[in-house]
Order: structure tokens, then sequence, then C-alpha cells
């Protein structure tokens, strides 16, 4: 059995683990990976543990664009063959090729390549992953994100050549991780059917663990991971200047001279995904300009009726990937406002994380809506839900959380949870003020298919709080302990499709 993995940026090096893991406890010998960033490509080419077969770095296969000659002929036959129905959903995610995000910071935006350079960079990606697969052979490609071109890429191309796909889904239940064959959705054997009337065909214990788990998270309402913890993020105005501390300012100064240092020798200046330090000194300075201006939100009635949305982080996979038709998250505010009864408002919260980048030119044009109000971010969330009458996202973690809550939820995207009856999904913005109504009137929250839908998720998950060790951890032996789980789940879950 052979293993691919895709290595981005931090994830390589808790991906490197995991297939250490595989290889010592579950026989599994041989492996291949497309890495993002050079400092893990040069981690994983030093390293002793595990030899990869291939290595494959995207900022290398990037800079071929430069002397690829535009291949229409290539580009239609390879929409043909794996468009979606076209091209573009493989560029359109892509924040770096598209809004130059990323290596600059939020709210810049501003493409960074022509249209023909785009098609280029397409072109000769695709040619180096379809290379890569059919020289490799993996029997199975593990995703921890699918947020630019050649992750996307990868990803179908794997696919359509029967390639099983493994891909983690971190926002099922606290400090958990499902593993699924879909990006989207949870695997279509059994969970993704229609839930309403499929027989979930699951053991007595994962029924009961199913129940256990709905009923402490009802009763102590959390987070999936301790890194989304609102508490712990800077929310307030006068946390936005912590900065200016002496010992942060410090602090800061010292990391922008490292930053200098490292430029004038580093072998990734050149690459796409490079962030400058003057890019990184003057994306920090508007950031703290931006935030000199205070953010004026409205009273929080929560004895009133009212609808409540979460702004969602960006730029990120959940909006591009999920929702690539929503990502004007104004404009979504906006049609859900017009669609709410008489006498109802809107909540809106911000997303923690988002509260230094978010132009106040967007909370000006937002509190213009009027039966839209913009709630403190430093609101617990949970009460906001099980409070409202209603919860709309786009695809957010909130919605789930809603759903175990036995709120009538609507989104806009694709995310796991549609496939319950119960939630409604807007297709079609016309239909938004019909589903509104029926939400609101007609919502039957049915008990027996979310216990069944959980019991059936935890047969594809297990206990791991990856962000965490991602994020935060920093004792090898924790990491390694933490992600044992994570190693099993893999090793069951590409072992099942080879075995039939």
């Amino acid at each position: 059995m052979k293993g691919c993995f895709l290595l981005q940026r931090r994830f390589a090096y808790l991906g490197h683990h995991v297939v250490k893991l595989l290889k010592e406890k579950h026989g599994v010998t041989d492996f291949c990976a497309y890495v993002h960033l050079r400092s893990s490509y040069e981690f994983l080419k030093k390293q002793k543990d595990i030899v990869y077969s291939s290595l494959i770095l995207d900022e290398d296969v990037h800079e071929k664009y430069r002397e690829e000659k535009l291949d229409i002929v290539y580009l239609r036959w390879l929409e043909k063959e794996y468009g979606l129905p076209n091209l573009w959903p493989f560029i359109a995610p892509d924040r770096i090729i598209m809004s130059g995000q990323l290596v600059r910071e939020y709210p810049y935006s501003q493409p960074r390549y022509t249209h023909e350079e785009m098609l280029r960079i397409l072109q000769v990606k695709a040619k180096t992953i379809i290379a890569f697969l059919e020289k490799e052979k993996p029997d199975f490609v593990v995703f921890a994100a699918i947020g630019s071109i050649a992750p996307l890429l990868l990803y179908h191309i794997a696919k359509k050549k029967g390639i099983k796909t493994l891909c983690l889904t971190l926002n099922f239940l606290p400090n958990r991780a499902v593993l699924a064959e879909r990006y989207d959705y949870f695997s279509p054997e059994g969970i993704n059917q229609d839930t309403k009337n499929v027989e979930f065909s699951v053991s007595p214990e994962n029924w009961l663990m199913a129940e256990n788990l709905v009923t402490q998270f009802r009763d102590n309402p959390q987070k999936y991971s301790e890194i989304h913890n609102h508490k712990k993020q800077k929310v307030r105005y006068l946390q936005q200047f912590s900065f200016l501390k002496p010992q942060q300012l410090a602090k800061s100064v010292r990391w922008f001279l490292h930053l200098l240092a490292e430029h004038v020798t580093s072998h990734e200046r050149r690459d796409y995904s490079y962030v400058h330090p003057w890019h990184f000194f003057i994306d920090r300075t508007k950031r703290a300009l931006r935030n000199i201006q205070p953010v004026t939100y409205d009273p929080y009635e929560s004895e009133s009726d009212f609808a409540f949305f979460p702004l969602q982080f960006e730029p990120e996979i959940s909006l591009l990937l999920l929702a690539p038709f929503m990502t004007d998250q104004l404009y979504v505010i906006k049609q859900i406002a017009q669609s709410l009864p008489v006498g109802m408002c809107l909540y809106v919260k911000e997303h923690p994380h988002m509260v230094p980048y978010r132009p106040r030119s967007f909370y000006r044009d937002l509190k213009k809506i009027p039966n839209v109000k913009l709630i403190n971010p430093t609101i617990n969330s949970f009460d906001a839900i099980q409070k409202s009458k209603l919860v709309t996202v786009i695809t957010g973690t909130a919605g789930w959380e809603a759903v175990l809550l036995k709120k009538p939820v609507i989104t806009f995207g694709d995310i796991f949870y549609n496939t319950l009856s119960f939630v409604k999904k807007c297709e079609t913005i016309s239909q938004l003020p019909q589903i509104v109504k029926e939400q609101l009137a007609h919502f039957t929250h049915d008990e027996k298919e979310l216990v069944g839908f959980v019991a059936k998720g935890l047969e594809q998950s297990t206990t791991v709080d990856l962000l965490y060790l991602w994020e935060r951890e920093t004792d090898k032996t924790k990491i390694i302990n933490g992600l044992e789980p994570l190693a099993n789940l893999v090793a069951t879950m590409a072992s099942s499709k080879i075995l039939k």
C-alpha cells in the first residue's frame, strides 16, 4: 500500500509525523508527497525517517509557467476530462493567484497575474500532477486542506483515476476530526444519502456515544477547537493596541529585523508564496491605523425576535471553495435582511479573528441596512444561537452548532450538515424569502436523524484537536501521541477500499 500526502505549509511537519506512524504501526512503507513552502520541502528532504519516492515542491512547479507556452488544445482536453464543468473553479479559490492574499494581509486584493498567466500556471501544474500520479500510482491521497490550484487538481485528478482521497474535516464535534472521501461532505457511503429515510447501520455503542456527545454539547456548548475560543481573541478596542506595550513592541522590532536579515540569504524570496518583509511592515502598519477607528456596536437585545448571521473568516476555503458564488458576505446579509418577516432583525456578529482586519467601511455599509444590527464580538455565539429564531450561515461552524442546539438553519454553500433533512440550503436567492418563511413557521427538529448522522460520523472520526497540535503545541512527544489516533484512522480508511 502506497500513500500520498499533500503537505502544506506548517502541516508538513504534522503530516510527516502521521507518515512515520503509518510506517511504524501500520506497515505502510511507500510514500510520496506534494509539498507547499520551500522550508517544508527542505525539512522533508533533510530528514532521515522516511524515504519519499517523490517530493514535488509547488513553488518549483509554479515557476515553470514563465517558460510554458499556452496550449489551448491541451486546456480544452483538460477541461473536458476534469472540468467542474470548466477550469475556473480550480483557479478561483487560490487566494495568492486571484487576489495576492496570504502573501499580503487581508483586505488587500489585487490579482498578481494576467488572464493568460493564470491559464499557464494551471496548465503547468496540471501536467505535473497528472505525471506525478501516473508515475507514483498511490493507493490513497491525504489532504488537510484544499485551498489553491494544485491541491484541487490533485484531488479531482486522483478521484478520476480511482485513487482514494481522504480529506480532514475539523468542525464536526469538539476535539474530533473526520476523515472523508470528499472535502465538502462526509463520504457518500451511507452518511450522505437521504438521511431522513436511510436506516443507519451503526453499532449500539456508536449510537449511545452519539447520544451522549450531543447531550454533552447541549449541556456545555464549546467550539470544536480551543484555538477558536472567543475569550482568547483580541476583540476589545484596547486589545488591538497591545503591540504598543514596550515588551511587545521590542519583540515586533526584533522579528522585523530577523525577517530583513533572513531575506538577504533566503532561498524562498523568489517564490510566489513568499511574504516580503516590506509588505509585512506595510500591512501591519495599515492594520494598526485601521484599528484606531473604533467600531460602534448595536445593543444586544436577546429577548427580541431576531435571526442570527455570524460573519466568516476571510480569505478561507469555507467561502472560496465551498461557496464560490457567495463570497460577498455583505451581499448575503442584505438578502437575508430583506427576506425576514416584518418586526424581525438580523443580528450580525463578527468572527473574533477578523476584528483587527475588517475594513471599517464594511461595518458602515452593514449598519446602513435598516433591520440589521452589528453586535459585539465578545457576545457568546452559543447564547445568540439559542435565543435566535433562525440561524443563517454561508458554510460556517455556527450552522452545525445550531443544528446540535435544535435551531432552524439556512445555509448558502456546500457543507457536511446540509444532508440533514431539516437544514435548508438556499440554492437561488429568489427562493430565500420562502425558505425563511418555511423554517420559521414549519421547522421540525428530528432528533433520531441527528443522532444517526452523528453516530455514522463517529465511524469516520477520531479524537484529536488537530488545530491545537498544528498551531500551539511545541512538545514533540505530545504532538506524536496526539496524532496517533489520526494515523490509526487514516490506516483504517485507506485499507477499506483496497481490501474491497
